[in-house]
């Protein structure tokens, strides 16, 4: 009867390091991702190649009317410096910060 507890618990000792490294693994390969994938919120506005990423359907290097959305979408002709019905990384750049909401 002793060596039946005394085998329990050495497994449920090793069941515990076991369960407990591998919690640990998780938690370093949860840091080791990018602070966008982990929930983070980015700081500022994106930069042109994210949103290439994000919108560039047709991969053109360019963002037309029909590819953007939100903000961007709002303020297009705004942005859209030359009225060539695209956006550019140069125009991005010269645009004006957009006009936020007020809260309530």
């Amino acid at each position: 009867m002793k060596n039946l507890i005394k085998t329990f618990a050495i497994g449920a000792i090793a069941f515990t390091m076991v369960s407990c490294n591998s919690q640990k693994q998780q938690a370093n390969n949860t840091d080791q991702r990018p602070a966008q994938q982990q929930g983070a919120r980015q700081q500022g506005p994106p930069t042109f190649a994210q949103l290439l990423t994000e919108m560039d359907a047709n991969k053109d290097g360019k963002l037309a009317k029909s590819e953007v959305k939100g903000p961007i979408a709002n303020d297009f002709s705004t942005i859209d410096a030359n009225g060539d019905g695209f956006l550019v990384e140069s125009e991005l750049a010269n645009a004006p910060a957009p006009q936020r909401q007020g809260r309530r």
